[in-house]
């Protein structure tokens, strides 16, 4: 069926202009009209927050009554005894979020979903990182991550305080958990956000994420349906400094547990042996993109990196080309980092990549082409062939070492 405009409920906003990835919608006399170049995806009907847009004889878009809905919840996920470092970035942006919504005219408070068991001590920290209230879920049960009870737990959360907005992490437990929690509020959900912002018209959150393969930026609303969710990517927010000044309020809710929701048991965890990539944290990150030409040309720059205590990190060119993991991969449909130093290895920076680093304190750039978008993002630039230039820099590196320079 053909996508159509209903120009009676069309307000001339253009979010749909912004939202084609096939710029197949225009204005004619302040209203949108779709052309010939539209494929039917759809995308311009969810960023339509007046339901002026649909499939042609498709029914009515049913609207949920979202005024009682109120509130920024965020799902800490925790490491072992404290929050992980994503959950602290989503307070700091929940805070944000809040600070935005203050313009408007709405007060809206940060809360802090913590499940587990005997952690209560931890929720002075989630108000000091910038949540006003801690809703804490504290029982045997929820030792141990296990998908059906935390949903449960989470869902029913919802159900009682009615979010405007809920947000987790990106991370392996965050996609786990997020779908499957917006399935049972009947909700949205936007996945691997890179930037969350309020509509200053209509006071909704616009979700910004890659979209075609990392090659545009999609911004999605969820216009109808409460609460607005999303996971967001590992390293995309800052979170706040620690302020131990901060004052918040705390609440214990019991969850509603039987047997049927024991589907699975956690019957041991095994720590993997495998040491992981964690660019995320990483305070010096050496990155190859295609100039590296090969799997040898990586041993080079791990030499490089080891030398000066770094990971490795690669363009998605490069990922591509199955020269190294994709757990080494930066950019926008790889990790977003933000080391004190980047050191960026015959990569020519797309513009997909730049969006992963370019939250580097310091950046150089080893490239033969001096016109490389990657020049000019960067602090220093060798301007030469890597193959050349890196062997040197370990030479030099060693030889800082001992003494001898």
């Amino acid at each position: 069926m053909p996508v159509v405009v209903n120009e009676e409920k069309c307000k001339g906003c253009k979010l749909c202009v912004e939202a084609c990835p096939y710029a197949a919608i225009s204005m004619r006399n302040k209203k949108a009209v779709i052309n010939d170049g539209c494929t039917n995806c759809g995308s311009c009907i969810d960023s339509c927050e007046f339901g002026a847009i649909g499939f042609e004889g498709s029914q009515e878009r049913i609207r949920m009554d979202v005024t009682p809905f109120h509130g920024i919840y965020v799902f800490i996920e925790r490491d072992n005894e404290t929050a992980s470092k994503v959950s602290l970035e989503l307070l700091g942006k929940g805070r944000g979020l809040a600070n935005e919504f203050s313009k408007q005219g709405k007060e809206q408070l940060v809360t802090a979903i913590l499940i587990g068991h005997d952690l209560g001590h931890m929720a002075d920290e989630l108000i000091y990182y910038g949540a006003d209230h801690v809703i804490i879920v504290e029982e045997e049960p929820f030792k141990t991550y296990q998908t059906g009870i935390y949903t449960k737990a989470i869902a029913q959360i919802a159900r009682e305080k009615k979010p405007e907005i809920l947000l987790f992490g990106a991370t392996p437990q965050g996609r786990d958990l997020a779908p499957r929690v917006a399935n049972r509020l009947k909700t949205g959900l936007t996945a691997d956000c890179t930037g969350l912002e309020i509509c200053a018209r209509e006071g909704i959150l616009l979700q910004t994420r890659p979209a075609f393969g990392g090659n545009i930026m999609a911004t999605i609303v969820c216009p109808d349906n409460r609460p607005q969710m999303a996971t967001v990517r590992p390293g995309v927010m800052k979170k706040l400094p620690r302020d131990p000044q901060r004052n918040g309020t705390r609440e214990e809710i019991k969850i509603d547990l039987d047997e049927k929701d024991f589907i699975t048991r956690v019957l041991e965890i095994v720590q993997s042996t495998r040491k992981g990539v964690k660019l995320e944290d990483a305070k010096i990150i050496v990155a190859g993109g295609h100039g590296v030409d090969g799997v040898e040309g990586f041993k080079v720059l791990k030499a490089l990196a080891a030398e000066l205590g770094a990971e490795v990190g690669a363009s998605r060119a490069a990922v591509d080309a199955g020269w190294i993991g994709q757990d080494h991969q930066i950019g926008q449909t790889g990790k977003t980092v933000r080391p004190d130093l980047y050191i960026a290895c015959g990569i020519s920076g797309a513009i997909q990549h730049l969006a992963g680093m370019s939250q580097a304190k310091t950046v150089i750039s080893i490239n033969t082409d001096r016109k490389a978008p990657i020049v000019a993002a960067s602090d220093v630039t060798f301007i030469g062939d890597m193959f050349q230039v890196v062997p040197v820099l370990v030479d030099k590196i060693r030889e800082y070492k001992k003494g001898l320079i």
